[in-house]
C-alpha cells in the first residue's frame, strides 16, 4: 500500500484524506492543533506544524512516502514542495511554489515578467511602510495583506493615512514571518474572478472560473463569502485569462499541480493575476467543480503527489449554476440559531456544511477561519444565483442571543 503524507486535518481538509483512503493509499496526516477533526479518519497522526520543513521531512523520511498533498493550504504549499524535493517525489519546482506562496516575491516576479499588477512593496518594518504611504510613494487608496496569510486573513483597505498604523499593524499580526505587503488598489470589471485548475505536465489542461462575491457589511470585506459558477464573463475574456495564467505557469516551471485562483480585469480586459495558488480552493470549491463538471480535483491532487497519470480525456463540460456560500455573522457573540428560507433549504442547497451549533461563541467574518460553515448551493439560472450570492440576507440569518 501506497503512502500518502497530508498536510493538514481541518474540516474541510478531510475530504483529501477520505479520498485517499478511497483510492487505495494509508494515509499520515502532520497538524499542530490537538482537537483537528482530520486525525480521527487518517492511519496516522502526528501533531506537528505543516509550516515546520525539517520536522515534516523526517516524518516523511520515516515512513518511506510515496507522495505529500497540501490540500486547500496555502501556508503548507512550501512545506510539501520542499518535501517532495528532498525526497525525489512528483512535484513542482520548490522555488517557484514559494514565490506563488509569497505574496511581495509573487508581485515582483509579475512586475519582472511583464504583467499587469499593482505597485507593490514589501515591509518589515511599520514606521517605514506608513512612512511611505504618506510620503506619496502610492496612489491611494492600497490594500495591505500579510504576505504568507491564507483566506484573506489580516486583509485591509487604507484610504486615509490617519488609519493606517492601525491597519498595518493588524495586517502584520497575522504574518508568520511578520512582514507585509502593500500595494495600490485594482479598480475590477464585473466580479472578481475565484476558481480553480490543474496543469498536467505545465499545461494548464483544466479551468473553471468563478465569479466572487463580498459583503460590505462585514468587518473584512474583502473575505469572499461565495464563489458562483460558472464565471459570467464572454469564452474570450476567460481564454485571455487562461493564457496569462498559462503564461505564468510555464514561466515558473510548473509540473502537474491544482491551483486556486483570484484574478481580476478592468475595464479593458487587462488581466491581474491577483494570487494564484499552488493547491485546491478551499470552501469545498473542488466539491462544486466536480458537481458542476465531473472532474474530482481533489483525486488529482493526489494523483499528481504520487506520480499517477491523470486522464484528462473523459473531463466534463459544466452544466448548470453552483455556488459555495459561506455562513458568517457581522458581529461576536454566542449563537442562538440560523435561519435558512424554506424554499432555499429545499431546492438550492445540496450540501450543508455548518459546524456551528447553537450555544457556540462565534466571531465577526474576518477570514476563512471565522465562517460558520459552507453550504454547497444548485440554481436554475445565472441570473438567479448572482442574485441570491449578492443579496444573501434575504435568504439567511445568523441569530445571536
Amino acid at each position: 500500500m501506497k503512502k500518502l503524507l497530508l498536510l493538514g486535518g481541518s474540516a474541510q481538509q478531510i475530504i483529501a484524506i477520505e479520498t485517499a483512503k478511497r483510492m487505495g493509499y494509508e494515509t499520515i496526516l502532520c497538524d499542530y492543533l490537538p482537537d483537528n477533526p482530520g486525525q480521527y479518519y487518517a492511519d496516522r497522526f502526528y501533531q506537528v506544524s505543516t509550516t515546520d520543513k525539517q520536522a515534516v521531512l523526517d516524518i516523511a523520511r520515516k515512513a518511506n512516502i510515496d507522495g505529500i498533498v497540501a490540500y486547500a493550504s496555502d501556508p503548507a504549499a512550501p512545506t510539501a514542495a520542499y518535501v517532495a524535493e528532498q525526497l525525489g517525489l512528483p512535484g513542482s519546482p520548490y522555488e517557484s511554489v514559494e514565490i506563488l506562496c509569497n505574496k511581495d516575491r509573487f508581485r515582483k516576479f509579475l512586475s519582472e515578467h511583464g504583467f499587469c499588477t499593482p505597485k507593490a512593496k514589501g515591509y518589515t518594518d511599520i514606521d517605514e511602510a506608513c512612512s511611505d504611504i504618506k510620503n506619496g510613494y502610492f496612489t491611494m487608496p492600497v490594500i495591505v495583506k500579510p504576505v504568507d496569510s491564507s483566506g484573506s486573513k489580516g486583509v485591509g483597505r487604507i484610504d486615509d493615512c490617519a488609519e493606517a498604523v492601525d491597519k498595518l499593524i493588524y495586517a502584520m499580526s497575522f504574518s508568520r514571518e511578520k512582514r507585509i505587503i502593500v500595494e495600490e488598489y485594482v479598480e475590477m470589471f464585473g466580479y472578481q474572478i475565484a476558481g480553480d485548475g490543474l496543469s498536467v505536465d505545465g499545461q494548464l489542461v483544466f479551468r473553471y472560473f468563478a465569479n466572487d462575491h463580498f459583503n460590505p457589511k462585514c468587518v473584512n470585506p474583502f473575505v469572499p463569502i461565495s464563489a458562483s459558477f460558472p464565471y459570467n464573463m464572454p469564452a474570450e475574456v476567460q481564454d485571455k485569462v487562461h493564457d496569462e495564467i498559462q503564461r505564468l505557469i510555464t514561466l515558473l516551471g510548473m509540473k502537474t499541480t491544482t491551483y486556486n485562483f483570484d484574478l481580476r480585469i478592468d475595464k479593458d480586459y487587462n488581466v491581474y493575476l491577483m494570487e494564484i495558488a499552488p493547491r485546491d480552493g478551499g470552501n469545498y470549491i473542488p466539491q462544486i467543480i466536480r458537481y458542476a463538471t465531473g472532474v474530482d480535483l481533489v483525486e488529482c491532487s493526489i494523483k499528481a503527489a504520487v506520480g499517477e497519470t491523470i486522464d484528462t480525456a473523459n473531463f466534463g463540460k459544466p452544466e448548470g449554476y453552483w455556488a459555495y456560500f459561506a455562513v458568517h455573522s457581522l458581529q461576536d457573540g454566542v449563537l442562538d440559531r440560523i435561519v435558512i428560507a424554506e424554499d432555499v433549504e429545499k431546492n438550492n442547497i445540496v450540501e450543508n456544511h455548518i459546524i456551528k451549533k447553537p450555544g457556540d461563541e462565534i466571531h465577526a467574518f474576518t477570514g476563512a477561519n471565522t465562517t460558520l460553515g459552507i453550504l454547497l448551493m444548485k440554481f436554475e439560472s445565472m441570473e438567479k444565483m448572482l442574485y441570491m450570492m449578492d443579496h444573501s440576507d434575504e435568504w439567511i440569518q445568523v441569530v445571536l442571543k
